[in-house]
């Protein structure tokens, strides 16, 4: 099992889904011993913008995105900086998640393109066989959306929609996001006490 204290890299890139990244990283901080390596596109700051409110770029947006936290074990690269640490495949890391990952990112991974940071690491990730969730989200989907998925999953990445789960009967959109990131972070092999675990058909009657 990879060692507990390898750090997570984490994109954001240009699709809906800026407030899962936020809690995602959040979440993995909370853990108190794991570091996140995150990487940001220029699409994916008008998200945090749009979707968030979360204006401008470096301390200033790690503050936004993530209020206390912000100063505690994370690393932030441009997305131009193909030199960054995450860049290689020495540096040694848990896997990445891309969170929310834009159809534009999921067809240059599937195609082997690496055009930035963003998308050198996810390829490292990969070539390393290290985990790689790809948050996708995207609705409806077309044929080249699904080939792309299909590649990338051969590959050995792991396809992980944006898609809403409801048998923990969620009050809030908070409790909706919390059970998707605690998926993502099983995934990751990470503790956590997010969201609600099925305990099976019996157990979920006697709770009615």
């Amino acid at each position: 099992m990879t060692d507990p204290g390898f750090p997570v890299v984490v994109g954001v890139t240009g699709a809906s889904g800026a407030p899962l990244a936020s809690r995602l990283i959040r979440a993995i901080l909370e853990t108190k011993q794991t570091e996140v390596h995150l990487v940001v596109s220029k699409h994916g700051r008008m998200m945090l913008l749009e979707e968030m409110g979360i204006e401008g770029a470096g301390e200033r947006m790690l503050r936004g995105l993530l209020g206390e936290l912000a100063g505690r074990r994370v690393h932030l690269h441009p997305n131009e900086d193909v030199g960054a640490t995450i860049a290689s495949g020495s540096f040694q890391t848990r896997g990445m998640v891309i969170v929310p990952c834009s159809a534009n990112t999921l067809g240059c991974l599937a195609g082997g393109v690496t055009h930035n940071l963003m998308h050198r690491a996810a390829d490292v990730t990969l070539k390393e066989r290290r985990p790689l969730l790809l948050c996708f989200r995207e609705t409806p989907l077309h044929l080249i959306h699904i080939e792309n998925m299909q590649r990338l999953a051969r590959a050995g990445a792991t396809i992980f929609p944006v898609a809403p789960a409801f048998y923990h009967r969620p009050k809030n959109l908070d409790d909706i996001i919390d059970q998707y990131v605690a998926r993502v972070l099983d995934h990751l092999s990470l503790p956590h006490s997010l969201g609600v675990r099925w305990t099976g058909r019996e157990a979920a009657s006697r709770k009615d």
